[in-house]
């Protein structure tokens, strides 16, 4: 009962229809984060996250390796609780771009098939952009994006503004406008979930501004500034009498005969009961993750089979490609970097998707390059040039200076999905239900490392011109290691398309395989553009919503 659980009950009971939603966590709402600021126990102790000791992950960067469990929280986080992912969110709402949604056609017109690398599964997703704008703007107006509306020419056409002005431009930001603009690039406010002012939606919910605070990602919003399904779209359907949430139910198993469902099993995680929740339509909104691991458990749809490449399920894991990006150190001047908000920040498209001729590069689609004041906790930020001890009287010393001196331009780049990068379950391990592990295989190709260093470059340039005492440029992509922090953007495994043969759901998120189970969220998407993905979650739910509808009426496929 995260974003696509909480858009569809609310859609679908405000027509009328009884919807049960089990949430595998606790309940939670805004009092739960009054005066609570507290960075060891949401971003260092992870209080909003899934438990990895009773169900976690396996990885592994190639077939040749053995997977092993992710044990503590590194690469991702896997959101727990009523409201999931979008109570701990940023906030930052990019719609991806014309070309990500017919990517293949689009690169094949321009360059031509060879273009494409031996191994890439590029593939249009099945839905323009011009089909899914309506949706985009469905959630958009419903949570109260915050944005510029015309200052992006990178981007497609709106039908409608964004619901409320931009967010501060702070000195910092400026800097950023002002130096990009110099090298002849587009800057624009980041589309922020953070309201720029009080706002009341369509459906009549009334939420206050954002106070900047600088506590948004890993944690909850105490003034509802932040737009998060339970102080959104939950609200709205539970005031329509037709939503019952039942949480700690944790579903294990969707029932079924191999051709429709017929509903779920779930365990009541405090009581250990094993419950039968029979349903006309069965939903699974749950993240990427689970929702991949809960159909091939279940034995629904048609596994991955990486050496054939035939099925569905599994196919078109991808990630994201963040690593390039360049600091500047200010020996001279001090920022207010203590403050802000999650989607408080700029960026300019101009090397994002296919605004650029990649005629001669050695790599596809891009990245958004981009300056955030998210507000640098003082926990895990310990900003230090190279070269300074790791620790001691010099480490304390050198970060303590550099505290509020330090700022990056950061790179967001598209992960493009691959023969061999798949999702599947885990041979060996097994959660605390007895139910083998979902088990990612992935790593970093050429085409990201290329990607990272011709980006890299681009931040580099901006950061100079910036004006800092000295900068340092990450250009050079490591291997894939599960270990650090880098994006909990995971997308693919039940994706989206025309053909069945290459798609497991059709552009209602309807499956090919099951034609009264919808399975959506950014398993659904068949590469990860360079962008944040949950506006064009919200977008697909949106989609799904209307389309279950249609469902209920007429029944059968429905494209």
């Amino acid at each position: 009962m995260g974003w696509v659980g909480g858009i569809i009950a609310a859609e679908l009971t405000k027509a009328g229809v009884q919807v049960v939603g089990l949430e595998r966590g606790k309940s939670r709402s805004t009092e739960d984060y009054f005066m609570d600021h507290d960075e060891l126990r949401y971003a260092r102790r992870f209080e909003l996250m899934q438990d990895l000791s009773k169900e976690t992950i396996t990885f592994r960067n190639t077939e040749s390796m053995r997977a092993l469990p992710m044990r503590s929280y590194g690469s991702f986080l896997l959101g727990d609780g009523l409201g999931g992912a979008g109570s701990h969110w940023n906030g930052q709402t990019h719609r991806f771009l014309p070309y990500d949604f017919e990517i293949y056609s689009q690169t094949v017109d321009r360059y031509g098939k060879g273009k494409i690398p031996a191994g890439m599964q590029l593939q249009d997703w099945g839905i323009t952009y011009d089909e899914i704008e309506p949706y985009y703007d469905k959630f958009e107006q419903m949570a109260g994006i915050s944005g510029e509306s015309e200052a992006n020419p990178m981007l497609g056409k709106r039908s409608h503004p964004f619901p409320t002005p931009p967010m501060k431009k702070t000195p910092i930001l400026q800097r950023f406008e002002e130096a990009s603009k110099k090298l002849g690039y587009h800057p624009y406010m980041i589309p922020s979930a953070n309201l720029s002012e009080n706002y009341k939606n369509p459906d009549g919910v009334s939420r206050a501004a954002c106070q900047y605070c600088g506590f948004c990602e890993r944690f909850g919003c105490e003034y509802g500034a932040k737009a998060d399904p339970v102080v959104t779209v939950i609200p709205t359907a539970m005031a329509t009498g037709k939503l019952e949430v039942r949480t700690f139910s944790n579903v294990t198993e969707i029932l079924h005969d191999g051709k429709k469902a017929t509903g779920v099993v779930y365990i009541n995680t405090v009581t250990g009961e094993e419950v039968t929740q029979p349903a006309d339509v069965v939903i699974l909104g749950s993240f990427v993750l689970n929702n991949v691991r809960l159909l091939l458990s279940s034995k629904l749809g048609t596994p991955y089979d990486r050496k054939t490449g035939r099925g569905t399920i599994g196919r078109n894991y991808a990630y994201q490609v963040n690593s390039g990006h360049a600091v500047g150190f200010y020996d001279d001047e001090e920022f207010s970097t203590f403050m802000g908000a999650g989607a408080l920040g700029m960026e300019f498209d101009d090397f994002n998707g296919d605004n650029f001729d990649h005629s001669d590069l050695k790599f596809l689609h891009g990245a958004g390059i981009r300056i955030s004041q998210n507000g640098l906790r003082p926990i895990e930020n310990n900003p230090a040039p190279k070269g300074t001890p790791t620790w001691g009287k010099e480490w304390k010393k050198t970060t303590l200076k550099y505290a509020n001196r330090v700022l990056t331009v950061a790179t967001q780049g598209a992960s493009l999905p691959w023969k061999h990068h798949y999702l599947d379950l885990d041979p060996t391990y097994k959660d605390i239900y007895g139910k083998p592990l979902l088990r990612i295989t992935f790593d970093f190709e050429d085409q990201d490392r290329e990607l990272t260093k011709f980006l890299a470059d681009k931040a580099g340039e901006v950061m100079k011109e910036m004006g800092p005492s000295h900068v340092e440029v990450k250009d050079k992509l490591d291997p894939y290691n599960i270990v650090p922090y880098q994006s909990t953007h995971n997308t693919g495994g039940v994706i989206m398309g025309a053909d069945p043969e290459t798609s497991a759901v059709n552009s209602y998120l309807q499956m090919w395989e099951a034609e009264n189970v919808f399975v959506v969220g950014a398993s659904a998407f068949p590469h990860n553009s360079g962008y944040n993905p949950t506006d064009t979650v919200g977008a697909l739910a949106y989609r799904a919503a209307e389309g279950i509808q249609k469902y209920l009426k007429q029944g059968g496929m429905l494209v």
